[in-house]
């Protein structure tokens, strides 16, 4: 059980270029994305035995996150956000997820636009 239920580790400005909107335009250029990821670990364990396997191994989230977006194409942030936090949570030992999720100069006189999601392992089902 996580005894340190508060500890999180944070990735912020994952930068990636992805085919992400619905104008005829951007279908055919990639665009950039930049994602902060945010989840839940036991800092204290893995202080006490310095090790990498007693924590989430973040580089590997990030060469995760890295390669999926940039082979993704959706019209949508908020598509690409839920089906990352989907993948994340399928892939790492993580209770939880929280994604944000910005498309810089999307909107014009705006310096980005994005959605914040917060999603959690599915609960096993019951007796098992």
């Amino acid at each position: 059980m996580d005894t340190n239920s508060e500890d999180r580790i944070f990735l912020r400005g994952l930068e990636c270029p992805c085919i992400i909107g619905f104008i005829d335009w951007e279908r055919r250029v990639p665009q950039k994305v930049v994602i902060d990821l945010e989840f839940p670990t036991d800092c204290a364990r893995a202080a006490r035995s310095d090790a990498v396997a007693d924590t989430v191994d973040y580089k590997s989230v990030a060469k995760r996150v890295l390669a999926w977006v940039g082979e993704s194409q959706f019209q949508l942030i908020e598509t690409l956000a839920e089906r990352l936090a989907q993948l994340l949570l399928t892939e790492f030992p993580l209770a939880w997820i929280r994604i944000e999720l910005n498309k810089p100069g999307a909107i014009r006189h705006s310096r980005d636009i994005g959605v914040s999601i917060l999603r959690r392992r599915a609960a096993p089902p019951a007796g098992r």
